[in-house]
């Protein structure tokens, strides 16, 4: 299949990556020709500007996956819907708000073309293992695009269509507030082994035991390994903990639910408390483990 992948960071170059190893045609958009260049070596197609993404479809049906920031996406989508013909189908594969994916998918459909929004979990490693997606938007085009879902999971991933415009980022978002409490639940408890009675307690050992079939056995335990492993004292991390916005999303949405979130609600006030400078041996790790998974920075920039 025929795709073209704009965005190429993190996640994105893995994507283009994969799907052009698995002997999909990779059509490489992004602003820095350095990323274009980098998916070359992988096998996909040079598309410096959005004309070459349109000529490299040679009257195809356009399909355009964006890996952008949420708050580029709905400028990126009103500049790709004044070159690409009706018909064509668009992915916000990035973290945006459900509500505003709603919103552009009845722009877009205005224009004679197709939304999906498909929340992307997996990080660094998805590349390696398969990455989870959760899709929202038209049926009919779900399935036109299932074969690069399909290979973008393999071998370990997975992919659902959850429903209506905007299901796929509710669904991703629901997902990384979760991730927001488990990550704080774990950083608290190895802070409390470290300050407890029982001193130098080898923390990245304890970390290895609860990892073989213990309840809390999981991939976000197995980064505090790995982690306390490298830099048992978590030297040179300030602790800062940014927040990307699902959380607030998830909360605001809960409270206009009349839901009551209060662990995920404490995650995140940890993460606004350690921008201000309440930073510890907890937030240094959630920090570690935001970096292991999905390479970000290990201090705030400055």
């Amino acid at each position: 299949m025929k795709i073209a992948i704009h965005g190429l960071g993190k996640m994105g170059i893995q994507i283009a990556r994969k799907l052009a190893e698995s002997d999909h045609q990779v059509l490489a958009h992004n602003r820095s020709p350095q990323k274009i260049e980098e998916a070359v070596k992988y096998g996909a197609q040079a598309a410096p500007s959005k004309q070459d993404v349109v000529d490299g479809f040679s009257g195809s049906q356009a399909i355009i996956w964006i890996m952008l920031p949420a708050e580029t996406v709905e400028n990126e989508l009103h500049a790709w819907l004044d070159v690409l013909p009706s018909g064509s189908i668009l992915i916000d594969g990035g973290n945006s708000d459900f509500r505003q994916s709603q919103t552009h998918a009845n722009t877009v459909a205005t224009r004679g073309s197709q939304m999906l929004d498909i929340g992307v979990s997996g990080g660094l490693w998805g590349y390696q293992n398969g990455f989870s997606m959760m899709v929202g938007g038209d049926g009919n085009s779900y399935h036109v695009i299932e074969p690069v879902l399909r290979s973008l999971a393999t071998p370990g991933g997975a992919y659902q269509h959850f429903g209506a415009s905007g299901s796929g980022h509710f669904v991703k978002m629901v997902h990384n507030a979760i991730e927001y409490g488990m990550m704080e639940s774990l950083a608290e408890g190895y802070q409390l082994l470290k300050a407890g009675p029982y001193a130098g307690l080898d923390l990245a050992e304890a970390a290895n035991v609860w990892q073989h079939h213990s309840v809390i056995t999981s991939w976000l335990n197995e980064l505090c390994q790995k982690s306390l492993t490298q830099n048992p004292e978590l030297d040179g991390i300030e602790g800062y903990v940014a927040e990307s916005g699902e959380a607030r999303w998830a909360l605001t949405t809960a409270q206009e639910l009349n839901l009551s979130m209060p662990a995920i609600k404490a995650a995140f006030d940890v993460r606004l408390a350690s921008q201000k400078g309440e930073v510890s041996f907890a937030t240094k790790l959630i920090a570690a483990m935001r970096n292991q998974f999905g390479g970000h920075p290990l201090n705030k920039k400055p």
